[in-house]
């Protein structure tokens, strides 16, 4: 789905200038490196999302053509610590991210909001391995953490937004193999991890496909990820493979990982058909794992 902009004019019709929420996170400045390298304007916004009179300053003084949203709570150095923050998760994951979107709505803006997949979890019809993934309208099951109750609450109140395009984020993965909110990072690091499949995002395929969304005016719901599911133990394979044949790791149960967490943490597999037809040339995430990440992390590569 897609909408047409305030003045009606189509993307390639007038100069795109992008909002930036998230200037110190992960993938805000990523976004940032990417619109320089497009030479797409941009600035980054210095409101918090949780105040409206900030977020409208930002908004009139930018004026952008698309606002996207790479802020919130996600807790450090887990999500974990959402447990015992409850109201300040809240007032970002939810208060925060509907106040932009409102606004956005009132100046017929599209935001681009980097949500979560972290909302579902395996079930009788959606079983470990089956390749039956969740779809983009599938009710959320998973609530087993109070992140991602806050995330399926909030996705389900900007389904009435029609300016609001929600990518559903999951595990991401970037090249940058030093940076600690990486995923292969985490688990390099971990003592013990489990081994499930799940799906995940390689942000450097995917954040770029999120600005050409942005230019398509895509609006609505979309699992944001790579087609398929990896365990952690293929990632740790792969990691072993081409960064450290020295690499070594153990598994536990997630019988055991709950005795070392607060909060249960989701697991699951995204359907991304619809995602595929509008990038037909995105990579299975296996692919895209080997391109993107392992092989310019290989050792002995130029």
């Amino acid at each position: 789905m897609g909408v047409t902009a305030e003045n009606g004019s189509s993307p390639a019709e007038r100069t795109l200038k992008f909002l930036i929420y998230g200037r110190t996170g992960w993938i805000g400045g990523l976004l940032g490196k990417i619109c320089e390298k497009q030479g797409i304007s941009f600035e980054y916004a210095s409101g918090r999302l949780e105040n409206r009179v900030q977020i409208e300053q930002d908004v009139e003084k930018a004026k952008p053509t698309h606002v996207f949203n790479a802020a919130g709570v996600t807790g450090r150095p887990n999500v974990d610590w959402c447990e015992s923050h409850k109201v300040e998760t809240i007032r970002a994951n939810v208060v925060g991210t509907l106040t932009l979107a409102d606004v956005c709505r009132e100046r017929g803006v599209i935001l681009v909001n980097y949500a979560t997949g972290c909302i579902f979890e395996y079930d009788e019809k959606h079983p470990i391995g089956s390749g039956i993934g969740f779809k983009e309208e599938d009710t959320p099951n998973f609530i087993g953490s109070f992140y991602s109750k806050t995330k399926a609450m909030v996705e389900e109140l900007l389904k009435n937004y029609e300016n609001v395009c929600t990518l559903r984020v999951r595990m991401p993965i970037s090249s940058d193999l030093s940076n600690p909110r990486n995923f292969i990072t985490k688990i390099t690091r971990y003592e013990k991890v489990v081994n499930i499949p799940n799906s995940m995002t390689i942000l450097d395929e995917l954040l770029p496909i999120s600005i050409e969304m942005a230019k398509r005016n895509l609006t609505g719901i979309w699992n944001f990820t790579n087609p398929g599911a990896v365990s952690h133990n293929e990632i740790l394979e792969m990691y072993r493979e081409y960064v450290n044949p020295n690499f070594s790791w153990k598994n536990f149960t997630l019988e055991e990982q709950a005795k070392v967490i607060v909060a249960p943490r989701s697991n699951n597999e995204l359907d991304t058909t619809k995602l595929e037809k509008e990038f037909p040339q995105l990579l299975s995430i296996k692919e895209s794992l080997i391109q993107y990440v392992f092989k310019p992390n290989q050792k002995g590569s130029a």
